[in-house]
């Protein structure tokens, strides 16, 4: 078969199929430079026509017909899908917190270790009630609170989605999730109860940094949201309870993920990133661990 020849370091890259046009452009799933003419929209980013074509083109693997995400998973008719279900299960908790109140949020909310009244017994994550470091993340309280994640789940999920597949969005996703939270139970007061899906929303804005860069579009619009996000998460005087914990260990966690998923090379990719999954699961257990060996003692 025949290999692309590379060009050498610091000369100019040109479209594959007209050599005399520079371009910063490249395929989403080739990867091969291709020029305004030659560029054909996707769901996420640009395709050459060899790819859009069925993969037919020379330098293809074999299974190249086969539509696969830029992360190499498979192309399905509805990108949105995990991005509704996560939407109707986040709304379908806070649903059930309005009509059961507070004993089902006691349930459900996130902290290390408290007694749940003046003569209750202690509970929380260090008492081995681990499931509140995911419940946690899909309830809400206020309409605010469940308003902005859900907005931000809506604009981020569906292009993310799109760009690594279902399996390994939902992977980010819970990842994320787990990763906030924790952050929040080893860095916060074991008594400050904390809940909300902000630690996967973060690990969404992680991501789509990350597939930004990926695709060699402007990344000033992300920061700029990033920045901002993170300036009321730190801001003294904001009028909100915030756990930046979980905010900043969602972050970290969904960058992490998205780089092993979108820059993992092909013949390895499957091994990069189910073991960057597997080694961010690790050391979120490794952490819960150890924070719940300080507080019990």
């Amino acid at each position: 078969m025949d290999r692309q020849q590379q060009p050498e370091q610091g000369s100019a890259v040109t479209c594959y199929r007209h050599p005399d046009r520079e371009t910063g452009i490249r395929c989403s799933r080739c990867e091969r430079p291709i020029c305004p003419e030659c560029m054909i929209s996707a769901s996420v980013g640009y395709q050459c026509p060899e790819c859009v074509r069925g993969g037919s083109g020379t330098g293809h693997r074999p299974d190249a017909n086969r539509p696969r995400t830029l992360a190499g998973g498979a192309v399905t008719a509805d990108p949105w899908l995990i991005t509704k279900v996560l939407l109707g299960v986040n709304i379908a908790v806070f649903l059930a917190i309005l009509a059961v109140g507070r004993p089902l949020t006691d349930e459900l909310l996130l902290f290390g270790r408290a007694a749940t009244g003046p003569y209750g017994p202690v509970e929380g994550v260090a008492e081995g009630q681990w499931y509140r470091l995911l419940t946690s993340a899909f309830a809400h309280q206020e309409f605010w609170h469940i308003g902005m994640n859900m907005l931000a789940l809506w604009v981020l999920g569906p292009q993310i989605e799109g760009a690594l597949g279902r399996a390994r969005f939902i992977a980010l996703y819970l990842l994320s999730a787990l990763g906030g939270s924790v952050l929040a139970y080893v860095l916060a007061d074991p008594q400050q109860a904390s809940l909300g899906a902000s630690g996967a929303i973060y690990g969404l804005f992680g991501a789509m940094a990350v597939l930004v860069k990926r695709l060699k579009y402007d990344m000033r619009p992300i920061f700029i949201l990033l920045a901002l996000n993170l300036f009321f998460t730190f801001a003294p005087w904001s009028g909100f309870s915030i756990s930046w914990e979980a905010h900043v260990g969602g972050l970290v966690a969904g960058a992490v993920i998205a780089w092993a998923m979108v820059y993992a090379p092909r013949e390895r990719r499957a091994l990069v990133q189910y073991g960057a999954c597997g080694a961010v699961l690790a050391l979120e257990l490794v952490a819960c661990v150890v924070r719940t060996m300080t507080l019990t003692g």
